[in-house]
């Protein structure tokens, strides 16, 4: 099959921040996580202050100055043609929850928002998704408490389906809730997942996710389908990087070293697909 850099996924990824507390690892980690996953061409719209720092972590990605907090997302993403926008990693508190919401409004390709920008998210109160099959949200407990209570819902989630389901329910989003046994939902399914292991439980392990599902996404598949399909890859990357590694010594960085084992593993699995087939 012949393909060009452009065709199979133009993703942005808007994170990062250099503060008194500077956060520049996690926009390249969900840049170079996107990449591995088969994505095409990918910018990073970060602060003035961190770029030339992120740019260093991800050689072969673009990027471009986010200028201030009430920047215009969707204005960005649509000048750089974008097909998905990451939004969170790394971000801290330099997008408002007024531009959040307008590029949830006004962009019609795929999003998926982890991190800082779920606390955005969960200070803008009620909301739903415009498009919600292109919306995917990736809360750890902590940030899934956030978006529930932000929501009005119960946020007890002792029961991690339930809860899961009742949000996406709510809003028309995919959620994917982030542990052990890692839940997907969107309104008419849910799926939970049997890869992965303790020793993911680590700095920027979930950057990475954020950046395979935005990779998967790019390439036309749903939400939904994206969600589960990187949460599975993301896991058996953790299961093999822990296996040569150990548990103890795994660090985010090894996911990104093992995410191409993931994917060949998983073109060998019956019904899937290798190159050489039609």
């Amino acid at each position: 099959m012949q393909a060009h850099k452009g065709d199979v996924g133009r993703i942005a990824v808007v994170g990062g921040s250099l503060t008194e507390h500077g956060m520049i690892g996690a926009p390249a980690l969900t840049a170079n996580a996107a990449l591995r996953s088969g994505a095409g061409l990918l910018q990073i719209v970060t602060p003035a202050a961190a770029l030339p720092y992120v740019a260093l972590a991800a050689p072969c990605a673009t990027t471009r100055v986010l200028p201030g907090v009430n920047a215009d997302l969707a204005a960005l993403a649509v000048d750089f043609g974008a097909d998905v926008v990451a939004l969170g990693p790394g971000l801290g508190t330099t997008v408002s929850a007024d531009q959040l919401l307008k590029l949830l409004d006004t962009f019609s390709g795929g999003v998926v928002i982890d991190a800082d920008g779920l606390n955005v998210l969960a200070s803008a109160g009620q909301w739903q998704a415009r498009w919600p099959h292109n919306v995917v949200l990736t809360p750890h407990p902590g940030e899934m408490r956030r978006l529930l209570g932000g929501w009005g819902l119960d946020d007890d989630i002792s029961d991690r389906e339930a809860r899961t389901v009742e949000y996406a329910s709510a809003t028309g989003a995919v959620v994917v809730l982030k542990g052990a046994g890692t839940v997907v939902a969107d309104p008419a399914r849910i799926y939970t997942n049997q890869t992965g292991n303790a020793g993911m439980a680590t700095a920027g392990a979930g950057d990475v996710l954020t950046g395979v599902v935005a990779g998967l996404l790019g390439q036309r598949m749903t939400a939904f389908d994206a969600a589960v399909l990187a949460v599975y890859v993301h896991g058996l990357a953790g299961d093999s990087g822990a296996e040569q590694l150990g548990r103890i010594s795994l660090m985010a960085t090894d996911l990104l070293d093992y995410l191409p084992d993931a994917f060949c593993d998983l073109e060998q699995e019956p019904g899937g697909k290798t190159d050489d087939e039609p």
